[in-house]
């Protein structure tokens, strides 16, 4: 069970609604993560930074290369939310992540996202040698802030046990 309800919209302020609005338009439903989150819009803008960052990786990386990395990251962090989120989006593209024959880069930014949630104060030099073969400093940046960002959702999905969303029903006013 959830310790933070998600936002209702029968109960939000005019001001709620009409950010639950927008973001219908947008998105056209909401998951229970951004429901919860929008208790304060802080938090809620501050971990959607993450469609920002990742806007900017797919300047340079594929959009599958990206959900293999946040995939790698969620599984890793035990994020149950993330991780059925991300598998789906693998599903959906016909993609087994346990058989998938990964490119080097791939496999280099899956390897990269494990060794920063295992630990980041001890991800081996030889991957920051590897990333620095791909990538500019700015970039490696970017992917390293899109992980941390990664990893802040997972944490709040965990920490507050949001549920698990439903996958095909869309977020509606009640």
């Amino acid at each position: 069970m959830a310790y933070i309800s998600q936002l209702p919209y029968d109960n939000a302020s005019s001001e709620e609604r009409a950010r639950i609005d927008r973001l219908m338009e947008g998105n056209g439903r909401l998951t229970n993560m951004k429901l919860t989150l929008l208790h304060s819009e802080p938090a809620f803008h501050a971990l959607m930074e993450w469609y920002t960052l990742e806007r900017e990786l797919e300047k340079f990386l594929p959009e599958r290369t990206i959900n293999f990395f946040s995939y790698a990251i969620s599984h890793e962090n035990d994020c149950l939310i993330c991780d059925t989120f991300f598998t789906q989006i693998l599903t959906d593209a016909g993609i087994d992540f346990a058989t998938f024959d990964f490119s080097d880069e791939e496999k280099l930014l899956i390897d990269y996202g494990r060794a920063i949630v295992q630990d980041a104060n001890r991800v081996p030099p030889e991957i920051f040698d590897d990333l620095k073969k791909h990538w500019n400093e700015e970039q490696i940046v970017l992917i390293t802030a899109f992980a941390t960002i990664m990893i802040a959702t997972n944490l709040i999905n965990k920490t507050l046990q949001v549920e698990l969303d439903e996958r095909l029903i869309p977020y509606t006013k009640q």
